[in-house]
């Protein structure tokens, strides 16, 4: 059966409400635009997602959350989204941050079927011994915050429990692809993505240019095909910035 899918919106027939999706991308750096759009077009809710951060409000991510079609995020950075914040403070939106390089394990480990590993990243912080705000109400007080971890002291050092992430669907962006799914991304666009493709039950892959099988060197592949479900053929890419830096220099 063909992985070949003539559309993004063609592409995710079956995702439904109240599902989990992975999405690759790094800021705007790596977004799967296209099957972010479609998601957007179909009017999927309740979506809880696993992302490095959610875009800004009008581009990536950013535009699920403003169409309040995001319930829950776990996520390391949101600190270039005003939408993000407005929505999270007013209840609207459950939030679990993450250390960057643990959520990157995180979904390693999902993929590679470890359910849980220790790290010593955030001993002895708000990580490990909770209270990190997840929920407010509408008006501002927490409703809800992240629970203490387990700590095991390991060949005399202190690391804490941290649970492994899968996913109902992940959603990425390659560079290229071949029709059997083999995906080679270009240099930091590759960032979650490939850890994501092993840890979700159903990837569906967006690319710029898709190849027949066998003309990619096996030595360049990122990313098997044995991982890929679906492809598309991605359009209309925009080079955005997520955020300009201006140094005066005197």
């Amino acid at each position: 059966m063909t992985k070949i899918f003539n559309s993004a919106l063609e592409a995710i027939f079956d995702i439904t409400d109240n599902m989990s999706i992975m999405s690759g991308g790094f800021g705007l750096c790596g977004n799967p635009e296209n099957l972010i759009l479609a998601i957007k077009q179909k009017g999927i809710k309740n979506i809880k997602l696993i992302s490095n951060n959610c875009g800004t409000a009008d581009y990536g991510l950013g535009i699920l959350l403003k169409n309040k079609q995001i319930k829950k995020i776990y996520a390391s950075y949101v600190g270039e989204n005003n939408e993000f914040e407005h929505q999270f403070l007013t209840g609207h939106l459950e939030v679990e941050l993450i250390p960057q390089g643990t959520l990157a394990e995180k979904i390693r480990a999902g993929g590679a079927g470890i359910p849980a590993f220790f790290t010593s990243t955030g001993v002895d912080t708000q990580v490990m011994n909770g209270g990190i705000p997840i929920l407010f109400d509408k008006n501002g007080a927490i409703i809800k915050k992240s629970k203490k971890k387990e700590m095991r002291i390991i060949q005399n050092k202190k690391y804490i429990l941290e649970e492994s992430l899968i996913a109902d669907i992940a959603i990425i962006k390659a560079h290229v692809a071949d029709t059997f799914g083999n995906l080679i991304f270009h240099k930091t666009t590759n960032n979650f993505s490939a850890a994501m493709c092993a840890a979700a039950k159903l990837t569906i892959v967006e690319t710029e240019k898709i190849v027949h099988k066998g003309e990619l060197n096996p030595n360049h592949i990122h990313v098997p095909g044995i991982y890929v479900n679906r492809i598309i053929l991605g359009k209309k890419y925009k080079k955005v910035i997520e955020k300009r830096t201006v140094i005066n220099i005197l």
